[in-house]
């Protein structure tokens, strides 16, 4: 059985990109895989920005990944890169922390523009990790993210559940799931 680990590296909760992290986590659970999720805005922010190994929860999310057999990374798309908080937690594993594995990058931005962010700055970062293989990443449009929506105490306010469902849009969904499937191969590859 695979362990495979979801990183999200939006700052929010409730971001379309932490949406998309659980909604993977969740589809990748469906093969029967161990699938966590470490939401980087989690971590204590100080150990975080000193990259402290020797912090607790720091070393704790460092050995999640270091056992995990596949790697999914969630980001929103910012001025054309990817988020600088997933960055600074990349900046705190091992310099070859990614050995073995295979990774699915994913990003997630208001704009096409911002698309080859996925190939121009994520992927040289996650081979210098020395990842086995990294998948062809996907860049989601906000747009084509729905989130499931609740009424709360105020019913004129809804909500959005931090890691709730998520509806991607038909023209968006079948390319998710050809990565995803495109990640499960790999991992199923592995040596």
């Amino acid at each position: 059985m695979s362990n495979v680990l979801v990183i999200s590296g939006s700052p929010s909760p409730t971001s379309k990109t932490e949406l998309l992290a659980g909604h993977v986590a969740r589809r990748l659970a469906e093969y029967e895989w161990r699938a966590g999720h470490l939401r980087v805005r989690t971590l204590p922010a100080a150990p975080l920005l000193r990259a402290d190994p020797a912090e607790p929860a720091i070393a704790a999310a460092v050995e999640r990944v270091a056992r995990a057999d596949g790697i999914v990374l969630a980001t929103p798309a910012y001025k054309a890169s990817f988020s600088g908080l997933l960055k600074t937690f990349l900046d705190v594993l091992p310099q070859y922390g990614f050995t073995g594995k295979a990774v699915l990058p994913l990003a997630t931005g208001g704009s096409p523009a911002h698309v080859l962010m996925l190939d121009y700055a994520l992927r040289p970062v996650v081979h210098s990790l020395g990842a086995r293989h990294v998948v062809q990443g996907f860049f989601l449009l906000d747009t084509h993210l729905e989130p499931d929506v609740h009424r709360g105490t105020h019913p004129d306010t809804p909500t959005v559940a931090e890691g709730g469902p998520l509806r991607v849009r038909p023209e968006s969904a079948r390319m998710l799931d050809e990565v995803i499937e495109q990640f499960r191969k790999a991992l199923i590859a592995a040596p």
